[in-house]
């Protein structure tokens, strides 16, 4: 109860007063001494008193005073040498020097100068003259001490800031591991299909998302997905939109449709794309937009339904190595409520490919403040399907776009591809 009221009342008085600067007189005339003494007791200062260099040395060992009065000529070490001594020894706080002279020469001040001294005052000391420099001492070892503390809290910030960091790295890592959960296998067999993917997040994790499902034995759904942002926001919103396409869940899946209560059919792209851009309007927690590729494939007869929402445009490999761009762009999802989408209709022979990616190929910087582009991006495909073997186009494809990238931290967007192989017996 007693601390509590004691506690009060310090409160209502405010702050303590800070305590006297220590300051040390070192001379080696006792009278000298005790004359500055007198004066420095009087003005409020703590005051401590030394006869040498060395007595004074040794005091400031134990117990570092804050400012420093001290005679140039001295039996044994003197003034300069002490001055130097002193700022040779590892102090938290800065300490405050001002030698006494009789000196005036120019040499000389430059030499007291160079022994690290603040400031100069001259013999005989007039009090007036002293406690003007003192007071200067004063505001200098203010802001030193201010300065100090500053640094105190950007230290004990950056600890904080660190430890959060940390935190979070994790948590990213974690999320990371989550976001490639979701992703299926890099390299997969479904009958005539060969599938691979490709996901490569800028970041810890990514707004980019591939995916595959099949609906009987003789059908599969692909889609490349960019959701617009980096980052968190963009890798949580793609989490959600990957369970509107669940593989696992079927009946949570938009791109499919019960049928008879016995069978899952597909529906057309361009009713899958409206469905989404409908979904992501009503969706009070999703305010990103994402762009799309998307597509159907009958395995029995190589016919490939799809269709493009904002998303670069799928490329058909032929098996003789010829390059078609397919697609007339389209609408992102969620942009525009109600967006009406079209689809096409292509059919795969044995052989041909057909690849649905990110514009992290085609927006990737190259030297000079170019960008691949779609032209360099048909030309860095040519080059893989001359010298990428099978099940490894798409890793070289990715290396390939790696290397040519800006340095030095190479591709700036989340990068990410499913490609469909048709490899009927």
């Amino acid at each position: 109860m007693i601390t509590e009221v004691q506690n009060n009342h310090a409160i209502a008085q405010g702050p303590l007063p800070a305590p006297p600067r220590r300051v040390l007189v070192v001379d080696d005339s006792r009278l000298q001494r005790r004359i500055l003494a007198a004066s420095l007791t009087r003005w409020g200062y703590d005051v401590r008193q030394a006869g040498s260099g060395e007595e004074a040395l040794a005091l400031c060992r134990r117990d570092p005073p804050d400012m420093v009065l001290s005679d140039w000529m001295m039996t044994g070490m003197d003034g300069p040498q002490f001055c130097r001594a002193l700022r040779q020894l590892r102090q938290e706080r800065y300490t405050y020097f001002i030698l006494l002279t009789s000196l005036s020469e120019k040499d000389e001040v430059a030499q007291g100068l160079d022994s690290g001294a603040d400031d100069f005052l001259s013999k005989p000391v007039n009090n007036g003259e002293l406690r003007a420099r003192l007071r200067a001492g004063e505001r200098i070892l203010q802001m030193q001490d201010e300065l100090a503390e500053k640094t105190r809290v950007i230290g004990d910030t950056l600890s904080e800031l660190r430890v959060l960091y940390d935190d979070l790295d994790r948590d990213l890592a974690q999320a990371r591991r989550i976001q490639q959960a979701l992703m299926p296998e890099k390299t997969m067999a479904w009958g005539a299909a060969r599938i691979s993917t490709l996901l490569k997040p800028c970041g810890h994790v990514g707004g980019d998302l591939v995916g595959v499902f099949r609906a009987g034995e003789r059908r599969l759904g692909l889609y490349s997905i960019d959701v617009s942002g980096h980052g968190i926001t963009s890798a949580m919103t793609a989490a959600r939109v990957s369970s509107y396409l669940s593989t696992d869940f079927p009946d949570n899946n938009v791109a499919l449709e019960r049928r008879f209560d016995r069978f899952y059919a597909m529906r057309p792209p361009e009713e899958v794309a409206m469905l989404l851009n409908r979904r992501l309007s009503i969706d009070a927690g999703i305010s990103e937009y994402f762009t799309m590729a998307y597509a159907t494939a009958e395995l029995a007869t190589g016919i490939v339904h799809l269709v493009q929402a904002g998303h670069p445009h799928p490329l058909l490999i032929r098996a003789d190595g010829s390059l078609e761009a397919l697609g007339e762009g389209g609408l992102p999802v969620g942009l525009i409520p109600d967006a009406r989408y079209s689809g096409l209709t292509i059919r795969l022979q044995p052989g041909d490919r057909l690849l649905l990616y990110s514009d992290g190929f085609t927006d990737c910087p190259l030297p000079g403040r170019a960008r691949m582009g779609p032209d360099g991006f048909h030309a860095l495909v040519r080059d893989c399907l001359r010298t990428a073997g099978d099940g490894a186009f798409l890793d070289a494809l990715y290396r390939r776009l790696a290397a040519r990238a800006a340095p030095p931290d190479g591709p700036e967007d989340d990068v990410s591809a499913v490609l469909l192989e048709y490899l009927p017996g």
